[in-house]
């Protein structure tokens, strides 16, 4: 016995060249632009939510803005010198879903890859609500109009995301680059400054200060540190779309990952320490980073240039979602945890379904909310900790069981890096409850209990298939072919033609009704049909109602009854118009036939397609 192989003119999947498809992927700058915007938009909002919470305690809070972040600088570093790792050992992207699968078990692994699936969904939402709110407050003429306004904006990133993670990647380049630098140029000038250069963005507007200022403890610098850590949402985009870089994948995208850590850090240290030189303080109605724009650089253009910039980017950091969450679904989908249509890729390496499953869900998002960022704010930010902590615990076992050089001071850093992070999403998460964070708590299980329920089904699927043992051996039974068919052409012919090749017996079947213009339609049919004498019988299925589906099931079902033994093939011929719009002329017969065999019968059905072109 032998095995053939069919030759073709393409190259086999094993023997492409190095390059094919390469070019689809991102590169070390391209991936920095592609999936870092979230964590590169955060520090717009990372350190006002520091400020705002240390406003509590009055202006002897707002002392402690820069240890606060130094803090969460130096859990940063933790994260991208963990993540880092991660790409190393799991190549193949997943993240914390990965770390989690190999060393925590597979319900561990679900919570993980249910919370990364929330903050994706979430980033997205919240990245165009901030956006847009961002240009209603320069013109608040548009203000009414924000849903559509988010809307369209999900569509504009949604339509260059299925154009391909590289050209997504190239039209972002440009607004990363000027935020970037706009933000660098904003704190190296300020520091030189010995006080601020204006305040006219604040002026006239009430502070957000306490008026009975609680001491600073504990549990408010904690809470400090928690509201500020949503500047780091973001940072395991990279490694949770490693898939997505250029060969050598891994240290492309270790690349891309330092290069995010190292601008992250720069930006939120350096924002903290102007926010303490100027002395700000939290005003109502005005951001914290246009303060500091203002202070800076003064009430200009360049003051206009880092709003633009900001709004810009906040708007089109919803990319980091694009790039992550559908290489996410297709781990999951090869897991047999999701519908196995999100492994599929189309052209220019897109998971095209993951792309517009993450689009509708975040529509619906932006409709529940109406466009408003802090209906979801409190929801943010908790799903990425809860995956933070779980690949930082997953990364501590790895190096327990890995071992290799210095593996003990990486476990520390690991598990340093868990601890910090468990502690932020249980107070994040607690301080948050009732603003709406009860809603992830409840939406995680139920998340995890989907995944369970797909991968039951595809379990019981693989069983009654018998996926994975050796099957008894082929063998021939009598084989029926039944084409419907409604009248004489070219189609029926073609019909007949591909019937006769595929079966024993072929039978044509013709479905008729009782009233007098469809009686006389009936005869005229049956007459030509003898005069035609195509070797083929006609039989005509006689039905009390106007349907066509019905009466030939009825017909598949009573030649198994009398012939079990006979293998049937419902042969369905179709016209294929020349033109995508001509389809809306058919009359979708083959459809509603298909439909009710398959839904009725165990017959195996074929559409034959004649091409009008």
């Amino acid at each position: 016995m032998s095995v053939l192989t069919a030759q073709s003119g393409t190259t086999p999947a094993a023997e492409e060249p190095p390059d094919s498809g390469e070019r689809h992927r991102l590169t070390a700058l391209t991936g920095l632009a592609a999936l870092s915007l979230d964590a590169m938009a955060s520090v717009a909002y990372g350190p006002e939510a520091i400020v705002l919470v240390l406003a509590a305690a009055g202006g002897a809070g707002l002392g402690f803005t820069l240890p606060v972040t130094l803090a969460i600088a130096g859990l940063l570093a933790v994260l991208v010198a963990s993540y880092r790792q991660v790409i190393a050992a799991f190549p193949d992207g997943g993240g914390s879903y990965a770390v989690a699968k190999r060393h925590l078990g597979r319900r561990t692994s679900l919570v993980a890859a249910a919370s990364l699936v929330l903050d994706y969904v979430l980033n997205v939402a919240v990245a165009v609500t901030a956006g847009v709110a961002a240009l209603t407050s320069a013109f608040p003429e548009l203000y009414g109009d924000r849903l559509v306004l988010c809307l369209g904006v999900l569509v504009l990133v949604t339509a260059v995301n299925l154009r391909g993670i590289v050209q997504s990647a190239k039209v972002f380049i440009a607004p990363t680059a000027v935020f970037v630098v706009a933000i660098l140029a904003l704190v190296a000038v300020g520091l030189f400054r010995d006080g601020p250069v204006s305040t006219a963005a604040a002026d006239g507007q009430a502070a957000a200060l306490a008026g009975n200022a609680t001491t600073v403890g504990a549990l408010l610098l904690l809470k400090a540190f928690a509201s500020g850590c949503s500047a780091l949402t973001g940072v395991e985009a990279i490694a949770n779309a490693v898939p997505q870089f250029r060969r050598p994948r891994a240290r492309r995208a270790q690349h891309a990952e330092i290069a995010l850590g190292v601008l992250l850090g720069l930006m939120l240290v350096g924002l903290s320490v102007l926010i303490s030189r100027f002395g700000l303080r939290p005003v109502e109605g005005v951001t914290v980073l246009a303060q500091l724009a203002d202070a800076s650089l003064g009430h200009n253009w360049a003051f206009y240039v880092v709003q633009f910039a900001t709004t810009i980017l906040l708007a089109l950091s919803a990319n980091t979602s694009f790039g992550g969450l559908p290489v996410l679904l297709k781990l999951l989908a090869g897991d047999n945890y999701l519908p196995h249509v999100f492994a599929l890729k189309a052209d220019r390496q897109v998971h095209r379904h993951g792309v517009l499953a993450l689009a509708a869900v975040s529509a619906a998002l932006l409709v529940f909310s109406g466009g408003d960022t802090n209906t979801l704010v409190p929801l943010f930010a908790i799903g990425v900790f809860v995956g933070f902590t779980v690949a930082q615990t997953g990364m501590v076992l790895h190096w327990q069981r890995e071992r290799g050089p210095r593996w003990a001071a990486k476990a520390v850093l690991n598990g340093l890096g868990a601890l910090l992070t468990g502690v932020s999403a249980i107070v994040v998460t607690a301080t948050k409850f009732h603003e709406g964070a009860w809603l992830i708590v409840v939406a995680l299980p139920l998340l995890v209990l989907a995944f369970e329920t797909v991968h039951r089904a595809y379990a019981d699927i693989g069983e009654r298939l018998g996926i994975g043992r050796v099957p008894e051996p082929p063998y021939s039974d009598r084989s029926l072919v039944v084409v419907p068919v409604g009248g004489l052409s070219k189609l029926t012919r073609e019909a007949l033609n591909a019937a006769v090749s595929l079966g024993d017996e072929v039978r044509a079947v013709t479905v008729t009704y009782d009233e007098p213009e469809d009686r006389e339609a009936a005869v005229a049919l049956l007459r030509d049909w003898e005069l035609w004498n195509p070797g083929v019988d006609l039989v005509e299925l006689r039905s009390a109602h106007r349907t066509v589906g019905r009466p030939v099931a009825a017909y598949v079902r009573e030649v198994h009854a009398h012939h079990p033994g006979t293998r049937v093939t419902v042969l369905i011929p179709e016209a294929e118009p020349a033109h995508l719009w001509q389809r809306i002329l058919q009359n979708q017969r083959g459809a509603v036939v298909a439909h009710a065999v398959r839904r009725e019968t165990d017959a195996a059905i074929c559409r034959l397609r004649l091409r009008l072109a």
